[in-house]
């Protein structure tokens, strides 16, 4: 049975999406090549500088990392796409089948995002900003995934004097990232609170604490490794790109067990000098 024009489209999305996401993939490839020559010119002048012998080993991994993180997606994804071109392929199957490529491509585009994020790294230009105005922003962007999951979310109204000093969309993104593997570690009746304060200290704390499973004590040494993830599907890659937007900004992240039971993050970051100049807040506009 020839396909109708609906499974056409479907057809012709799911193949705009893997050519999409090969370019990305390809993309993902030159900037590791750059970052490693970069690097490896670096280690020539500086005599081998321990740091960035251990920057450059690290990408090396990451470059055997990237093809093992995406080849299990990309051949189940060629493999529903073989499955499209059969000519006698009925259409409650044609349907199903291109449903799963687009699932399977939609994963692969997110794990070469946050591939890419983690290459390039945390690039941190000095604009003052309110902590509360980053608060409400969060909130609202957090407050619906957790009602859709039946999770009773929780904040405070952190001080209207705080200041950041950096990448708004960075650090929006760090917390963002805490808050969405709270959502994820809890079950459907449960907890998460994100407090945030800083008011009389020389640092801003972002706190956010579930009541899940908690992390398994043999796996906590590793919570902030590139790549390491407990869960089916993942980058592995969310608090690695948590610590090191942390690191950029002159601050760090820890995590700690709940006596009742579930995890508690805390990203703790500088609060800006009280003369830095402020940023208008836009993002509401």
């Amino acid at each position: 049975m020839p396909p109708t024009p609906k499974n056409d489209a479907e057809l012709r999305q799911a193949f705009a999406l893997f050519s999409e996401t090969s370019e990305k993939l390809a993309e993902t490839y030159l900037e590791l090549q750059s970052q490693v020559a970069r690097l490896t010119s670096e280690l020539a002048a500086a005599n081998g500088e321990l740091a960035r012998r251990e920057r450059l080993s690290a990408l090396g991994e990451m470059a055997a990392q990237v093809a093992h993180q995406l080849r299990t997606p990309l051949a189940t994804a060629l493999l529903y796409a073989g499955h499209l071109a059969k000519p006698d392929l009925g259409e409650a199957d044609r349907m199903r089948f291109s449903q799963k490529v687009l699932s399977r491509l939609r994963y692969l585009e997110r794990l070469i995002q946050d591939m890419l994020l983690f290459v390039k790294g945390a690039r941190v230009s000095p604009e003052p900003f309110p902590i509360s105005a980053l608060a409400d922003e969060i909130v609202q962007t957090i407050e619906p995934q957790a009602s859709a999951k039946g999770i009773r979310f929780r904040h405070n109204a952190p001080p209207e004097d705080l200041m950041l000093s950096g990448d708004r969309q960075a650090i929006s993104g760090a917390v963002i990232n805490l808050l969405e593997n709270a959502i994820q570690a809890c079950p459907a009746d449960g907890e998460v609170d994100f407090l945030v304060g800083g008011q009389g200290s020389p640092f801003a704390s972002f706190r956010v604490e579930d009541t899940g499973q908690g992390v398994p004590e043999s796996v906590r040494d590793r919570l902030f490794d590139p790549f390491f993830t407990t869960r089916s599907e993942g980058s592995g890659l969310g608090l690695a790109i948590v610590r090191q937007v942390a690191e950029a900004h002159g601050g760090w992240v820890e995590w700690t067990p709940r006596e009742e039971g579930g995890s508690r993050f805390t990203l703790l970051l500088p609060i800006a000098k009280p003369d830095a100049p402020i940023v208008p807040d836009l993002h509401g506009y």
